[in-house]
């Protein structure tokens, strides 16, 4: 006999314990994450440094940051692995150990062992669609930057050639200057 399990909620699924992996809440369940690679890690921790240099006085860039958005009309928390919010969204006074509670301008994912670039276009229109500003698809193996928008194509980048970043005003960085720094 099946035992059919009930759907988490938003409030039963922010309420779980911290565990050792990283849960998604996906369609009512908690569904774990990827375990990160050493390309994964130094890439995130890259592109914390240089959007922390950028970000500053303007928001905060954090990494696996949970945020509350909808998708399908159904409570959605991915766990990007990193997440650019301005002041402007979310205020420098707002300080609350929980999810991130307004859809960012920026969430960056890595791709990680097990996981496809058609996954992560998925999950990045899913994003667009909940109200994030833009999404990066980040590829070592290619080393390269895909960026999604919500009103026009996605575009690749590699070497260095900048980013088309209009809503991140002044921001300024190659695929190059990531990938240097992570030394990948």
């Amino acid at each position: 006999m099946e035992v059919q399990r009930q759907a988490l909620t938003l409030d039963e699924f922010l309420a779980l314990p911290e565990g050792e992996e990283s849960l998604e809440l996906i369609d009512g369940e908690g569904v774990p994450k990827v375990s990160p690679k050493y390309f994964h890690a130094v890439l995130q921790a890259a592109l914390l440094v240089l959007l922390g240099g950028w970000c500053r006085g303007k928001g905060r860039v954090l990494p696996e940051w949970a945020v509350a958005l909808k998708r399908q009309s159904a409570d959605w928390v991915p766990v990007p692995d990193l997440t650019y919010i301005s002041y402007e969204r979310l205020p420098r006074t707002w300080c609350k150990n929980e999810a991130c509670p307004v859809a960012p301008e920026l969430v960056i994912e890595i791709i990680s062992l097990g996981q496809t670039f058609g996954q992560l276009t998925a999950k990045a229109g899913d994003y667009l669609k909940a109200g994030v500003v833009q999404v990066w698809i980040v590829d070592a193996e290619a080393r390269s930057v895909t960026i999604f928008y919500p009103d026009r194509s996605p575009e690749t980048f590699d070497g260095n050639q900048p980013l088309d970043t209009p809503d991140l005003v002044d921001l300024v960085l190659t695929p190059s200057q990531i990938f240097d720094q992570a030394r990948v």
